[in-house]
């Protein structure tokens, strides 16, 4: 324990995800001896994002502007929705540069022991999204226990739209990876999942 603001600041440097307690402390100390434009340009950066960062009206991606770059761009495929979890996802769908449509960014997972529901998800702007022209929703929520209630209920939500081919990312063994090492649920969806070569 340190003693005031020092200690003020390892707690909520703490409260940021993926910070444990040696890493807050770490963080704080750093900071104690860092220049001061470079804790001058920090606080900048974080009121910017404050103040500046929205979210797209359309997919919900973080964006500058009412709508993001990707909403903006006229080359994207209008026929093919990827619905992701976060918009740190619509950033690692980006890096593969294999999907030209556009997103939907639920804001989370379903997870009723946490209180999400599908009322604290954008589940109702995915729905008023599809019309005409969308053909197929790619649904690429985590591989996870809550990723896949929510994978589940979407399908169920989707499943009625006349012409619509609801989609699930295919999961199974990461390239370079052994079998030996693999558990037994990557292992078995990796071979329901196989397909023709």
């Amino acid at each position: 324990m340190y003693e005031g603001p020092v200690q003020d600041l390892i707690d909520e440097l703490g409260r940021l995800p993926g910070v444990g307690p040696k890493s807050a402390q770490r963080i704080a100390f750093h900071l104690l001896g860092a220049d001061p434009a470079d804790i001058s340009r920090l606080q900048d950066a974080l009121q910017k994002v404050k103040d500046g960062v929205v979210f797209c009206e359309v997919c919900g991606n973080v964006s500058a502007e009412a709508t993001c770059r990707i909403c903006r761009d006229p080359r994207r495929d209008l026929t093919l929705i990827c619905v992701v979890e976060e918009p740190k996802d619509v950033l690692a769908v980006e890096r593969t540069r294999e999907f030209k449509g556009r997103y939907h960014v639920l804001g989370g997972a379903l997870d009723p022991l946490s209180g999400v529901g599908p009322d604290q998800l954008r589940i109702r702007q995915l729905l008023t999204r599809i019309g005409t022209e969308v053909n197929e929703i790619i649904i690429a929520t985590d591989p996870n226990t809550e990723g896949e209630a929510t994978a589940t209920y979407l399908v169920r939500m989707l499943r009625d739209f006349p012409g619509l081919t609801v989609t699930r990312l295919a999961s199974g063994l990461p390239m370079g990876g052994d079998l030996e090492f693999a558990d037994e649920l990557t292992l078995g969806r990796a071979l329901s999942g196989r397909r023709s070569m």
